[in-house]
């Protein structure tokens, strides 16, 4: 992941803005280890070393950056499972398998985030508005998926909607499992979503994908 460290700065006449990358980055950082009231111009200026009023040349006030924010967990999370969930795949194991890949250590999808929007969405209606159309979109995706592979649509709308309340409920219980347990898993899982077992060679490829060995 992209730490504030990372972030190259823009000079400007008077000193050093930033960027909106940066204040953006910090703000997630910020978001996900400690809450929403983290998210405040003073604590993110002194976070990046710049003036708060750097932060203004980026954003209008801390509204407009809680949306950025918004907006950045829809960018990184509904977009890398709808982008799995349409990938090429032979069999509708491997398709959900791609899917389950974008939730594994490393992948695209920021668990951490996720659950930090979940808890916002307690919070206030609007956010939580735009959780329930996120949850909407994902699953509408995911089910496309199975209808791809031939299956019923109400058939598609469980087996989707099983997908993915196991993947949002190992976020949710921020469920603690080392890769090879998970990795034993997976066989079983994708059985259980799509009613077939993956195949050697799926299987292989899931793992190399994953970055897994095997536990050597």
């Amino acid at each position: 992941m992209t730490t504030v460290e990372n972030i190259d700065t823009d000079e400007a006449p008077g000193g050093w803005r930033g960027s909106r990358e940066g204040w953006l980055l910090a703000a997630r950082e910020a978001f996900v280890t400690s809450g929403l009231d983290a998210v405040k111009i003073q604590p993110l200026a002194t976070r990046l070393n710049l003036s708060r009023t750097s932060f203004y040349w980026f954003f209008k006030d801390r509204a407009a950056l809680l949306d950025a924010l918004l907006d950045d967990w829809e960018a990184t999370n509904t977009r890398s499972l709808k982008t799995a969930a349409e990938a090429y795949a032979e069999t509708i194991t491997e398709a959900a398998l791609n899917l389950v890949a974008v939730f594994m250590e490393g992948g695209p999808f920021e668990a951490g985030l996720d659950l930090a929007v979940r808890g916002w969405a307690h919070q206030s209606e609007d956010v939580a508005a735009r959780v329930n159309a996120a949850d909407a979109e994902r699953l509408a995706a995911i089910r496309a998926m199975f209808e791809r592979f031939g299956f019923a649509m109400a058939e598609a709308d469980v087996r989707a909607r099983t997908v993915y309340l196991v993947q949002i409920g190992y976020i949710s219980m921020q469920v603690i499992e080392d890769m090879a347990t998970r990795m034993a898993r997976i066989p079983g899982y994708i059985q259980t979503f799509t009613g077939q077992p993956p195949t050697e060679a799926e299987l292989r490829r899931f793992h190399a994908q994953c970055g897994f060995d095997g536990g050597r």
